[in-house]
């Protein structure tokens, strides 16, 4: 018994070092991610969420970081093609990330976030397509989530770049962020690798507003 309760500690202790290290090396390049301005900085960082992804195949969180540099990336970017590109990769992370994690609020936000991003590059031919994907995506995150932050800011951001597209009034675009705003006020991570982004987009929505 005693050596069956040995074995035991020494295999937990084990996964606690594992995790510790996977926890270490994921705030390291999150942090990182954040402070990113070039696509040279979005792109190491996407390389080192890669590189953990491809050893910690069970985890939904590189995936999660990969897919929102490389959407980072395809913002910056100027050229159609290459912001297809980048929204390519960014897609196919969202899609590993949502077969480890199905149905997550977080997940479903910035599948919609690619959605929203694929209308910028030809927002004639594009919009009623990708406008449709990315507000179905948002309000799913937001009915999964209502506490989502994140889920209202870019459903926000979608809102007012359809009323001014259209020519529309953005008291809707106006009224999500604010709730937006008052979500991230309150919001409480649900671990030390949950995403924090995106109140200065709906800080930059609602400065817009009346």
């Amino acid at each position: 018994m005693k050596t069956i309760l040995t074995s035991a500690f020494i295999l937990c202790a084990c996964l606690m070092q594992a995790q510790d290290k996977y926890t270490s090396a994921m705030l390291k390049n999150i942090d990182a991610l954040y402070k990113s301005k070039t696509s040279e900085e979005y792109q190491s960082s996407v390389n080192a969420f890669d590189r953990i992804a491809s050893t910690e195949k069970n985890k939904f969180e590189p995936y999660y970081y990969a897919a929102f540099g490389n959407i980072m990336m395809a913002v910056n970017e100027t050229v159609p093609g290459k912001k297809d590109n980048y929204l390519d990769l960014a897609s196919a992370n969202v899609d590993k990330a949502k077969t480890i994690k199905p149905n997550d609020s977080e997940i479903i936000a910035l599948e919609g976030f690619v959605h929203m991003i694929r209308v910028t590059v030809d927002p004639q031919s594009r919009g009623q397509e990708y406008s449709g994907k990315a507000f179905t995506a948002f309000n799913k995150a937001v009915a999964l989530n209502p506490e989502n932050p994140r889920a209202l800011a870019l459903l926000g951001q979608m809102q007012l770049g359809t009323a001014r597209f259209f020519g529309n009034d953005s008291s809707e675009a106006c009224a999500t962020s604010g709730k937006a705003l008052e979500k991230f006020a309150s919001y409480r991570p649900a671990s030390a690798l949950a995403p924090h982004w995106g109140q200065v987009m709906a800080e930059e929505v609602k400065s817009t507003c009346k």
